[in-house]
């Protein structure tokens, strides 16, 4: 197979070129790249992904290492990284032959109904754009059921670097400035990330968190159930009743995350594992894949006109499904099994003429009269015995709320602004008022977050994910055939130019270089609309070469990210 045999190359070229700590970790040639023999991290922050690491070096698992590294990202990026927010964790067991979905959504409060939160838009921050946040208790999950290691030692290297601080690079001093003057309405936000003295964060400064510290010491002392009935809820509470929230006592110690039964797909061989309702990513991912069997894009060529048509003909299709039928299943019937079958794939593949573009007013015209938040983060672990985590975990938009719970030093989302705040307003800018994803009381918001395991023969070869709010999907589509369709290297596959197409608005999103100027004429002559994103999704990504068994980590470089391995 053509990556494989590239990957090959690549990997002893590496393995035999580059030096050993005394750790036995393999020393990449940049941050953002990795060859390791054992285990890997690929995440944003150079801190998370060497937590991670050195979990798996003392003994660890996979699972192990993804829960120490997503508390450090909640230390070191509050962008997204966080104790006040939720996601979704897809782990394979080697052993068990077994994968699993861990969802740990947040979930609108017992108050929250459709009347009261018209008022927001996709945009809004605040009290009442906080969802139950559900992080904490699925991390707890996840180390229960797949866990190795003590709850308490995965918890330690996040205290460790809230205590003592960690240096800033210059991506992350810039943000922290930017967040300090867009949030100065929000008096302790302002508070826990202002630099002490009052002046700019620059480039190598210190950044302490002595409240997120301790509260990450009581989590690990006590487990989440601090966080969800005892110190820490009360700090939540509190924040709540003096804001004007919504959460109460009661959304916290009724919220529990779930280990659900994965979508599963099979496309040319491989097997794709992805998170199901209430993410939209794992039934889109299946659907768009399942009508790709349908064509030959390979034979036609990744940029080729004839194979970027059909793959935004599939994308919007595979859109318009999801506004329509996807939802919190606990409350809304949503039509997985026909939606992921081949032969509804079949069907629709059938639709998609070869010479013009389907107008997306076409599939849902009877429905016309917010986009999620695209500051997600996703890492992927790999460890020796061949254990995987995919994890995608967010806040909502970019520091969540904006709301610090006082004296805990951590973010709450703006996860109540992923519902259709508009019931029945669906319109040609992409606001969608559907039926299955309005607010409801207990209800988790649809998300697009699609960490995404890729087997071959039983064995993980491709662990994978994004942020970017709906071009998730698209991201992690681009991904999944850039390795398995056209034979890329997971670098390569990484770096190649994106596209993303959503049903509403009907414009396909390009990065620069995904098509040729003639190919997107042609395109355009089809009945297509472009528009250039500076960036679709960052895929921090591992591929394990099934000759070698070398771990291929490869950071996104579309965004500050670092793989690490040993």
């Amino acid at each position: 197979m053509k990556h494989a045999r590239a990957s090959i190359l690549v990997g002893l070229a590496l393995a035999v070129a580059l030096p050993c700590s005394r750790a036995g970790r393999v020393a990449a040639a940049t941050e953002t790249d990795v060859v390791a023999k054992h285990g890997a991290v690929v995440s944003v922050a150079l801190e998370a992904s060497e937590t991670g690491v050195k979990i798996l070096e003392r003994g660890g698992n996979a699972v192990d290492a993804a829960v120490a590294t997503a508390l450090a990202l909640a230390v070191t990026y509050p962008q997204a990284g966080n104790l006040g927010g939720g996601g979704f964790m897809m782990v394979h067991h080697a052993r068990l032959g077994q994968t699993a979905c861990v969802e740990y959504r947040e979930t609108a409060p017992g108050a929250a109904t459709p009347e009261l939160f018209k008022q927001l838009t996709p945009t809004s921050r605040g009290m009442l754009s906080a969802g139950v946040p559900g992080t904490v208790r699925g991390l707890a999950l996840a180390h229960a059921r797949f866990g190795r290691l003590p709850w308490k030692e995965l918890v330690e290297p996040s205290v460790r670097l809230a205590e003592d601080g960690f240096v800033l690079d210059a991506h992350q001093a810039r943000a922290l400035n930017g967040f300090v003057q867009h949030a100065r309405d929000y008096a302790e936000a302002v508070r826990v990330f202002s630099k002490p003295d009052g002046s700019a964060w620059e480039t190598g400064d210190r950044f302490v968190q002595k409240d997120l510290a301790a509260t990450l010491r009581v989590i690990g002392d006590q487990g989440p159930d601090a966080f969800y009935t005892g110190t820490i809820a009360d700090k939540i509470v509190a924040e709540m009743q003096a804001g004007g929230g919504l959460i109460t006592r009661g959304d916290l110690a009724a919220y529990q995350a779930n280990i659900r039964q994965p979508i599963h797909g099979s496309y040319r061989g491989w097997d794709v594992f992805a998170p199901p309702p209430p993410s939209s990513g794992g039934v889109a991912l299946v659907e768009m894949l399942n009508m790709l069997e349908s064509f030959d894009l390979a034979a036609q060529g990744r940029t080729s006109a004839a194979a970027t048509h059909t793959l935004i003909e599939v994308m919007r299709r595979a859109y318009f499904d999801r506004a329509m039928a996807l939802g919190d299943p606990a409350y809304t019937a949503v039509p997985v099994a026909r939606l992921t079958s081949q032969a509804y794939a079949r069907q629709e593949a059938e639709t998609i003429a070869p010479d013009h573009a389907t107008p997306s007013a076409e599939l849902g015209s009877a429905l016309l009269a917010a986009a999620e938040g695209e500051n997600t983060t996703h890492f992927s672990v790999v460890d020796a015995e061949g254990n995987a985590v995919s994890n995608t975990y967010t806040l909502q938009d970019i520091y969540g709320s904006y709301v610090v719970v006082r004296g805990a030093g951590f973010l709450l989302n703006n996860e109540m602004t992923d519902f259709n705040l508009h019931p029945g307003r669906t319109d040609r800018s992409g606001e969608i008022g559907t039926a299955p994803n309005v607010v409801e009381p207990g209800k988790r918001m649809l998300s697009s977050q699609t960490p995404t395991l890729v087997l071959r023969d039983g064995k993980v070869r491709l662990v994978t994910g994004s942020p970017g709010g709906r071009t998730i999907i698209n991201t992690v589509l681009n991904m999944v055939l850039n390795v398995t369709e056209f034979g890329m290297t997971v670098r390569d596959a990484v770096d190649a130019p994106r596209m993303h197409q959503q049903w509403f608005p009907d414009v396909t999103r390009i990065e620069a270089g995904r098509v040729s100027d003639t190919t997107r004429t042609e395109l355009e002559a089809l009945g297509h609309h472009f528009e250039v994103a500076p960036r679709l999704g960052d895929a921090h990504s591992i591929w394990i070469d099934p000759q070698t068994g070398l771990r291929h980590g490869a950071a996104d470089r579309r965004i500050r990210g670092s793989a690490a391995g040993y």
